[in-house]
């Protein structure tokens, strides 16, 4: 299953990343994005703020998916945002999935990993609170 069963999943800043849904996971997206020139830092590394960028589109995604298996959809807001940088990441796919520690009626708390070649050894993880603003039904 890729990105094209969920267009919402992924805003246009995420696309022009070159983010894209490379499959699901216990109902929950996992990104990729390949080591296009346009966000590299050092050279041959990725910027991390690219790394960052990924980690922030998947929690929004994990959230998306959530409410809409609700049959909700909200305004996602970042609260904050806790990147830790483990190891540089390289010019190669890199990969991103969040999981949702809670999901409250305001807020969210989503945990994100970030990996390359062995999930087992993650290039960056982060925290992130997230404020919902549910559309208002009729």
């Amino acid at each position: 299953m890729t990105d094209e069963a969920h267009p919402d999943l992924l805003s246009h800043y995420a696309r022009s990343l070159g983010i894209e849904v490379s499959g699901f996971e216990d109902n929950v997206p996992v990104l990729r994005v390949s080591g296009i020139d346009a966000i590299e830092g050092r050279p041959d590394h990725f910027h991390g703020g690219a790394t960052s960028g990924l980690m922030e589109t998947a929690a929004y995604a994990a959230l998306r998916m959530a409410l809409s298996e609700r049959g909700e959809e909200a305004q996602l807001k970042p609260i904050n945002i806790t990147v830790q940088f483990l190891a540089a990441a390289k010019k190669a796919p890199l990969f991103a999935k969040a999981r949702i520690t809670k999901l409250g009626r305001r807020s969210a708390n989503v945990t994100v990993e970030a990996w390359q070649e062995d999930r087992e050894r993650p290039r960056a993880s982060a925290v992130m609170n997230v404020m919902i603003q549910r559309d208002a039904k009729a």
